[in-house]
């Protein structure tokens, strides 16, 4: 039996950001951009790497205001997300799980990211952020998500119960 993988997806007006984990679901690792097309190629785009990948878990960043209110991304965004959650139903047996996740400051915080990299924000290296700032955001998604799907670990029974 193959370990299933799980794909997230920063969906922007123009590109869609990719993230992918590893096969044990411990890492997760930018994987490519896809400029946006026609919405059927863009589709057809995510089952293909859905099926290429073995893919389980699909994770879509949400993109919400601060407050936590919709944004007008955000009815974008689960638009999107169902016709992908269709797409993939007809085309795919069993179908990936679909979870929608807020991604409050996901694209800043991965701005904030390439900055503390040594990535500046000179004409030309903001044509090449351009093309990796989805995937980042995509990684940052996937990596929180993993976060919260590892157990907490359990109070070592050998260690002394006073600080």
């Amino acid at each position: 039996m193959s370990l299933q993988r799980i794909l997230a997806l920063d969906i922007g007006n123009r590109r869609i950001g990719v993230a992918l984990s590893d096969a044990l679901g411990y890492t997760a690792q930018p994987l490519l951009t896809i400029y946006r097309g026609t919405l059927k190629a863009d589709l057809k785009s995510i089952a293909r790497l859905i099926r290429r990948h073995d893919v389980a878990t699909v994770l879509i960043g949400l993109p919400v205001h601060a407050s936590g209110e919709a944004s007008p991304q955000s009815s974008k965004t689960e638009v999107f997300a169902d016709a992908l959650r269709a797409h993939l139903a007809e085309h795919l047996t069993p179908p990936p799980d679909l979870q929608l996740l807020d991604e409050r400051h996901t694209t800043a915080d991965a701005h904030s990211l390439l900055n503390r990299s040594g990535h500046s924000q000179t004409p030309q290296d903001r044509a090449a952020r351009s093309k990796v700032i989805d995937q980042v955001a995509a990684t940052l998604i996937l990596e929180a998500w993993l976060r919260r799907q590892t157990p907490a670990l359990l109070p070592d029974p050998d260690a002394d119960p006073t600080p």
